[in-house]
């Protein structure tokens, strides 16, 4: 990502100068030849067999290749488009009849709007992210209104995020579940790691609202209840620094599944952090350094969470927005049974597959939520 960011700030600036003097235009194409040239480079590495027994290096390699494997595609298309359209220009140089001008001037137009296309796609691509984008994340879901049946909601929830990282190759690790009577979660904590888990799921935080009748209604009515959802990158160590004089770390008895040890051996961890009050608990881990080990994870993270609503008020101003009090009437995304239809409210989308999108099809939301927040920048200049 630091090598996306030179390229950007660097090479980027210095075409857009050019273009504004007039002295050359230099094309999109041209901007990111350096991207280019490190994928190539990359590719020639992960070849080198050597490279395979230095898997700190294939790891790396890999990453970096992967995160410029979307620029290189776009330009292996553009260069091509750009070569068939100067093929085009040069056959209405020839003397052709006026059927077949017409025809090649209509190749042309359909080739300057992919061009249009692709070049739009490149520049998004290229545009500064989010240095969390490709950091792994701890998700935490909670039933909010509506008690056992927000419950229920929690865990189809869950289910849809577990399937979805299962459609993306991504790994997912219940830290933390307290759940209810009839099975639904009150509270469900867990990581999802792959690659680009947070650049996909940031948008995921808020209030998602349900609209069905529950198995316990008897007369059929519909009910509205609520979960909430908070996807937060992994914070690492060198993110937020927690001293071991500034926590308390108190074990006890696991409850619920998990063998002979449940509730004979303290293996369950709660780690308080004292200047935040904020704690969290681990007992799903196999040992009590393991649940230690999750809980500082999370812990770290709530920290991190907390210093970005105290230290950047529109921060602060957009997460309320999103995740709210968890009430019926506050929501980002609602979910009805009745209608088969799924509505995102920040965005106006609704898609009428319901069934689809709980078993983890949330491509089409993903993609309409990271094009509308890349309007955004553009509209307010943060580009």
């Amino acid at each position: 990502m630091f090598l996306l960011r030179a390229v950007v700030l660097g090479f980027f600036g210095s075409a857009i100068e050019l273009r504004n003097t007039g002295v050359r235009k230099m094309t999109i194409v041209s901007q990111v030849q350096p991207m280019i040239d490190r994928y190539e480079l990359l590719s020639e590495l992960l070849c080198d067999p050597d490279i395979s027994f230095k898997l700190d290096k294939l790891r790396a390699y890999s990453k970096e290749q992967s995160e410029l494997q979307p620029v290189y595609d776009v330009v292996v298309t553009l260069r091509r488009q750009y070569a068939q359209r100067d093929d085009v220009r040069a056959m209405l140089d020839e003397a052709l009849e006026d059927d077949m001008r017409t025809l090649v001037k209509i190749e042309l137009d359909a080739l300057n709007s992919d061009i249009a296309a692709g070049e739009a796609q490149l520049h998004a691509l290229i545009q500064p992210r989010d240095p969390y984008d490709g950091r792994d994340v701890i998700v935490e879901i909670r039933g909010a209104a509506g008690g056992e049946e927000a419950a229920l909601f929690a865990a189809v929830l869950y289910r849809m995020y577990a399937k979805y990282a299962d459609a993306q190759g991504w790994r997912v690790d219940v830290i933390e579940a307290s759940e209810s009577d009839l099975g639904g979660f009150k509270e469900i904590i867990f990581t999802v790691k792959g690659q680009g888990v947070y650049r996909k799921l940031k948008y995921e935080s808020g209030a998602h609202r349900v609209q069905r009748v529950p198995d316990t209604e008897s007369s059929g009515r519909i009910h509205t209840s609520t979960a909430t959802v908070v996807v937060m990158p992994e914070i690492e160590d060198v993110d937020v620094e927690i001293r071991d004089a500034d926590i308390r770390v108190d074990t006890f008895c696991s409850s619920g599944a998990g063998g002979q040890s449940v509730n004979t051996t303290k293996s369950a961890v709660r780690v308080t952090h004292i200047p935040t009050g904020i704690v969290a608990t681990c007992q799903d881990g196999k040992s009590q350094n393991s649940n230690k080990e999750l809980a500082m994870r999370v812990l770290r993270a709530r920290i991190y969470e907390k210093r970005l609503q105290e230290e950047t008020s529109k921060y602060d101003a957009e997460r309320k927005a999103k995740v709210g009090t968890g009430d019926r009437s506050e929501r980002i995304r609602t979910y009805n049974y009745p209608q088969s239809r799924v509505t995102d409210h920040r965005i106006g989308l609704t898609i009428h597959r319901l069934a689809m999108v709980l078993d983890g099809d949330l491509d089409e939301f993903v993609a309409a939520l990271a094009i509308a927040a890349q309007n955004d920048r553009v509209e307010s200049g943060a580009t």
